[in-house]
């Protein structure tokens, strides 16, 4: 089910380009799945929980899933919604709800989940504890 603006902790937003739009003259389904990675990923890195370039841990996507409820189309800004719904020892689920901008319900609703891996070995690791710090901040209260 589409989701309001208030069952996300933070907000993003991100622009839409030409090209994400189809021969249907909507954003194309893929491209749903890279703002999900853009605004996690970008949210992370900015509170210093993230670093994609010389971290020892890094997150794999080993699920990830999609709904869709409105048409969001090229010119339009898309405020993308977090917010983390279950935090393990290794592992989080993000849930992502995309949302024309001001709109009050998203437009698509989904989640991934990463399992943070050692970058040599990519074996499980404990979640570092600056990133379960920012990962907690997420948290929607039960």
């Amino acid at each position: 089910m589409a989701q309001p603006r208030d069952a996300y902790r933070v907000f993003r937003a991100i622009g839409t380009r030409w090209m994400d739009n189809d021969v249907y003259g909507h954003v194309n389904n893929v491209v749903y799945y890279s703002w999900f990675d853009t605004a996690v990923n970008a949210y992370l890195i900015e509170q210093g929980a993230l670093d994609i370039h010389q971290g020892e841990t890094i997150g794999l996507v080993i699920e990830t899933q999609c709904n869709y409820f409105a048409p969001l189309a090229f010119p339009q800004t898309i405020e993308a919604g977090l917010r983390v719904a279950r935090l393990g020892e290794s592992s989080v689920r993000y849930e992502v709800g995309l949302f024309a901008q001001g709109a009050p319900m998203s437009a698509a609703c989904g989640h991934f989940i990463h399992v943070y891996v050692g970058r040599d070995d990519r074996r499980p690791r404990p979640l570092p504890p600056r990133l379960r710090e920012v990962l907690e901040g997420l948290r929607m209260p039960a």
